[in-house]
């Protein structure tokens, strides 16, 4: 028996997926190409956060600890533009 994963969150949860190896999903091995981390191209922890322009472009890559009031500067700037 599969038990579905919910972390205990009321909203809606999908599958998880890969992110790195030869089995990365598609958005990852695109965000991860064109954003390098301190890792490399590798996502090392969950949470590491991506912001996309509205053209698809990947803007910014943060680190996991990087909390949302720290990124707002940058969003709002994106918005913007």
């Amino acid at each position: 028996m599969v038990i579905p994963y919910n972390s205990g969150v009321s909203f809606q949860m999908f599958d998880k997926i890969k992110v790195n190896g030869t089995n990365a999903h598609p958005l990852f091995r695109f965000l991860k190409k064109n954003l390098q981390g301190w890792f490399g191209s590798r996502i090392k922890w969950n949470f590491t956060k991506f912001v996309v322009g509205r053209d698809g472009k990947p803007l910014k890559r943060f680190s996991p600890s990087t909390s949302p009031e720290k990124m707002e500067g940058f969003i709002t700037r994106a918005l913007e533009a």
